[in-house]
């Protein structure tokens, strides 16, 4: 179990592999964190694929967050990070993303790349802080709006 503050508030979840009852929840996430989300039906092609961890952080019943985790032979992309509008700055980004490392190195990886908004300076902080570092730049990467990504690195021991 995890747990964090966002204000008075304390927030504690469960961390768990994702389930088909949480699609809904997971899309609702997705919808809330980005101006372009993913579809539920990405994450329904992506659910029990052999390649694909996505992690869910429960509370009280809820999903407050999740991670998407897509490995190849040595390497893995943190493919999707997001957590609910109520539950930020509570530890639930932080939590999933120690996970979501977890989940790439029992499949081998010694690499994980990610990409963020250039404008996203609170993720850039949090990845960088856990020890990713960057390593350059994708013009164009994000649309609505359009803004370019910053590319993190971190290799695994």
């Amino acid at each position: 179990m995890e747990a964090g503050r966002t204000g008075a508030v304390t927030v504690a979840v469960r961390l768990r592999p994702a389930e088909e009852d949480d699609l809904g929840q997971i899309a609702q996430v997705e919808a809330d964190s980005f101006g372009q989300p993913w579809r539920r039906a990405t994450f329904e092609s992506l659910l029990g694929r052999p390649s694909v961890d996505i992690v869910v952080a429960e509370s009280d019943g809820r999903v407050a967050g999740f991670a998407v985790v897509r490995s190849t032979i040595g390497e893995s992309e943190l493919a999707n990070l997001a957590v609910s509008p109520a539950c930020r700055g509570a530890g639930v980004g932080r939590a999933l993303l120690r996970e979501a490392v977890e989940a790439a190195r029992k499949r081998g990886a010694t690499w994980v790349f990610l990409a963020v908004r250039a404008s996203n300076d609170d993720a850039a902080k949090l990845y960088q802080q856990f020890g990713f570092q960057e390593i350059g730049a994708q013009a164009s990467y994000y649309r609505e709006p359009a803004e370019d990504a910053r590319l993190f690195a971190m290799e695994l021991p």
